[in-house]
């Protein structure tokens, strides 16, 4: 049965970070669940891999804590189907004795850490704050590409295409040969796209231009 947390002791309403826990010891849920809640992050328990596939994830920095073997899928089978549903979170994986072929598939499948068990409450602890961190760092970096994303979906067909070029390398004389308009037309549009990007420097439209994939544009 999921269960979720309500939260750190002497938290509040606002969830900043959660730790997600599969493990079909209830006893080993629990005891996880008092860990974690004590360096102040929200905790859902789940008994199994099909529980935490109907819980909706909270739009917050976010660890899976996963046992290798459960009852029904195992844990890479659900490894397997986060990715397949295009859910990356880092995964730390809680492994037992005997367990060392199915760890090397888990970190081989893309898994944040393994914690052996019996493992220590510190070394845990140290694994989920890394995980959370490098989450929260994926999530600033997507929520950047989205912002960069909508500045471009602000630029007029005809800056779209003079940015392009220009990030491809040409030179303002260039492009104006190249799609039929003055040099000084090309400025304008360069200084627009520049502005509208809110790119400081030719070298930050580069980089945006990077992360959106884009190339040189018009043909």
């Amino acid at each position: 049965m999921t269960h979720k947390d309500p939260g750190p002791a002497g938290a509040g309403g606002h969830m900043e970070e959660m730790v997600l826990v599969v493990d079909d010891d209830e006893a080993v849920r629990t005891s996880l669940s008092s860990l974690l809640r004590s360096i102040g992050v929200h905790v859902a328990l789940f008994a199994s891999a099909a529980e935490l596939l109907e819980f909706r994830l909270p739009d917050v920095p976010c660890c899976l804590l996963l046992d290798v073997r459960l009852r029904g899928p195992s844990g890479l089978d659900l490894q397997a189907k986060l990715g397949k549903m295009d859910i990356h979170i880092p995964i730390i994986f809680m492994t037992g004795f005997g367990d060392i072929p199915m760890t090397v598939a888990a970190m081989k499948a893309g898994a944040e850490d393994f914690m052996p068990k019996p493992f220590r409450d510190q070394d845990l602890l140290d694994a989920v704050r890394a995980a959370l961190d490098k989450d929260r760092v994926r999530r600033q970096n997507l929520q950047k590409i989205d912002e960069i994303h909508a500045n471009y979906l602000t630029l007029t067909p005809r800056e779209s295409e003079v940015m392009g070029l220009v990030v491809a390398g040409l030179l303002n004389k260039q492009i104006g040969g190249e799609i039929g308009i003055s040099e000084v037309t090309v400025k304008i549009h360069r200084k627009q796209a520049m502005r509208k990007m809110k790119a400081r420097t030719f070298a930050d439209l580069v980089v945006m231009a990077q992360q959106l994939g884009i190339r040189k544009t018009g043909h």
